[in-house]
């Protein structure tokens, strides 16, 4: 049996998540300086008092924001993970790299980046909230690139390989932040196919 929530708690879990919502926007847009609380509670259309009640501070709201997306997308691969019955080969290696290359691309991944430079500068609680936000993040797509992969990371060079891709797709998000770096972001997807079938098997 389900649980039941009431109207209250819906309304809560609602608010909760527009100001998430509203926090990634901010970040990817204006980064840390420029995204303050009374901000968030501004674009996400709910009072001060009220965003501060669900989140108390500043690093609260936007750990919390940076997770919760990156939560969505990971779902989103666990379904592709167990959705999928195609049989491993180029085609499906290389739909998995894009929707992996996927991940740094977009206002979750800018959101992050402003998170992690905000973070590098801060000596305190930000810094260590966030090493530990990547590092689980980090372990968790490791894990999923592994499976979608179909990787045995029992087979030599198998474990740096599979994390080689994901540092050069980080790289690409990176790339992509001030130019339009969809062509080359194209070949350089290709070549990491061809890379995989080589290391990983067909």
């Amino acid at each position: 049996m389900g649980t039941v929530t009431s109207p209250k708690q819906d309304r809560s879990r609602a608010t909760r998540r527009r100001l998430m919502e509203a926090a990634i926007e901010c970040l990817a847009e204006h980064g840390w300086a420029g995204s303050t609380v009374a901000v968030v509670a501004e674009r996400a259309g709910v009072s001060r008092g009220a965003a501060q009640h669900h989140f108390p501070t500043r690093e609260d709201l936007f750990t919390a924001a940076v997770e919760h997306v990156a939560e969505e997308r990971l779902r989103k691969l666990r379904a592709i993970a167990d959705a999928t019955s195609m049989t491993m080969g180029p085609a499906r290696r290389y739909a998995v790299v894009e929707t992996m290359v996927g991940l740094y691309t977009g206002p979750l991944f800018r959101a992050a980046l402003q998170l992690w430079v905000a973070a590098s500068h801060d000596d305190g609680r930000l810094r260590e909230r966030v090493t530990a936000l990547e590092a689980r993040v980090g372990r968790e797509t490791h894990r999923m690139a592994v499976t979608l992969l179909r990787a045995d990371e029992g087979r030599p060079g198998a474990r740096e390989t599979v994390q080689g891709f994901l540092d050069m797709a980080r790289g690409l998000g990176l790339a992509g932040l001030l130019t339009d770096d969809s062509a080359r972001r194209e070949r350089v997807v290709e070549q990491w196919v061809e890379i995989l079938e080589g290391v990983l098997g067909r």
